[in-house]
């Protein structure tokens, strides 16, 4: 018999705010997180624009000392998992810290780190970088970090696949908590990539907006999208096995109940353009949950604001749901972060989770121009306070990688 899991501790920061309360109120507000670029000079660059996390000071949580031998996507993603952990009241002395483990995922991870010490390098020689270079930059010590934090023994790991390897974290954390292997995961990513190169990067692909406009850069499903907008910050997600939280009183915000994980094998950026392997991640996801097509009320989507991604999503959000697609809601709310590379599905998972808690589907803001390509009901520009019972979220990322989560309003 499959175990059920469900979400006790949720925490983030991200550009609508640097704790779960204040970015769920932003949610519901439809504020754009977007604005100009203030990490790095922007002088010589095409794109301006970008959605940074305002005002962030790890401190709290990371002396000074620890925060230095951090890239600062490790620090975002510790500074989230100490509120996630801290909302869930977990009490390690109380748990068995083998049966607690952690999947933590990052896309690109230190490249601030790869950046800084490559320009040292150069002035100074290589042998007298950082020592702390490579813990700093590898993908996989958020998760160390985190687990070293925490004290959870049980398996931990990074899965890297691009813009899907915080939905990935979840999904596979949730199979590993239902199949018995263990009792409690710390999930999520983290991204900070607003760097020289990382901005460079997407640029040289035309992957990114080049407007100076923050209401006009991030507009998924618009017919006037022109690529996404650089976005920063992590999530993470407290999953227990329900009889695990019911013993220690938890409060439970969601259950997790279907994952689908595919692979387009296709073009290394471009998606299928028939969304031919997005569907099928979304019907995987949903004969996991044992729910059928009707039975989802609201998806998040990938929604980049790419003229590929959101054409092609479409798609396979029409050849995965059928006649039923025309009755979904579907919304971006990358329109209001932009998009976080790593870190996005988990940030998603957490707006997915508070739209079922507390009955309010999130808007995709700043939508102007109708595009017959995108004919989905996009929840344009207004939240709506609706209750559904299941809703998905979806990552498709580089690679062709597809990831799929369905979680459940929490009912007993």
């Amino acid at each position: 018999m499959k175990r059920r899991v469900v979400i006790t501790g949720m925490g983030t920061v991200n550009p609508l705010g640097n704790n779960l309360s204040d970015t769920w109120e932003n949610v519901k507000k439809g504020v754009c997180g977007i604005g100009p670029i203030t990490r790095i000079d922007v002088t010589n660059h095409a794109v301006k624009v970008a959605g940074e996390v305002k005002d962030f000071d790890p401190s709290a949580v990371i002396d000074k000392k620890e925060a230095r031998r951090m890239d600062r996507y490790s620090q975002l993603a510790l500074v989230a998992a100490d509120e996630a952990f801290c909302d869930s009241g977990l009490d390690m002395e109380q748990e068995d810290s083998s049966r607690c483990g952690v999947i933590f995922s990052s896309g690109i991870g230190g490249l601030e780190s790869t950046e800084a010490n490559m320009t040292t390098g150069q002035r100074r020689g290589f042998d007298k970088i950082s020592p702390f270079y490579i813990p700093m930059t590898i993908a996989n010590m958020a998760a160390g970090n985190i687990a070293i934090r925490f004290g959870f023994k049980g398996m931990c790991t990074c899965v890297v696949t691009a813009c899907a390897s915080g939905n990935n974290a979840i999904g596979d954390s949730f199979h590993y908590v239902r199949d018995g292997y263990a009792d409690v995961m710390i999930c999520g990513g983290s991204e900070s990539c607003i760097t020289d190169l990382g901005i460079g990067g997407f640029t040289a692909m035309q992957a990114l907006n080049v407007t100076d406009n923050p209401n006009r850069a991030s507009i998924p499903f618009d017919k006037e999208r022109g690529g996404f907008v650089m976005g920063e910050g992590a999530a993470a997600i407290i999953i227990e096995e329900y009889e695990h939280a019911k013993a220690r009183g938890a409060k439970i915000y969601g259950e997790i109940v279907g994952y689908g994980a595919t692979c387009d094998a296709y073009h290394i950026t471009a998606p299928s353009p028939n969304g031919e392997g997005g569907a099928a991640c979304m019907t995987m996801a949903m004969k996991d949950a044992g729910i059928s097509p009707e039975d989802v009320g609201y998806i998040n989507a990938h929604g980049t604001s790419t003229h590929l991604n959101d054409a092609g999503e479409t798609a396979a959000i029409k050849a995965a749901f059928g006649d039923h697609a025309k009755k979904l809601m579907v919304s971006s709310t990358k329109s209001m972060t932009g998009h976080l590379l790593g870190g996005s599905g988990a940030v998603e998972a957490i707006f997915t989770t508070m739209a079922l808690h507390d009955g309010f589907i999130p808007a995709t803001i700043n939508y102007q121009v109708p595009d017959e390509e995108c004919d989905l009901d996009i929840v344009p520009n207004e939240g709506r306070n609706i209750q559904v019972e299941y809703a998905a979220s979806n990552s498709l990322g580089f690679g062709g990688h597809n990831a799929c989560i369905i979680i459940k309003k929490w009912e007993e």
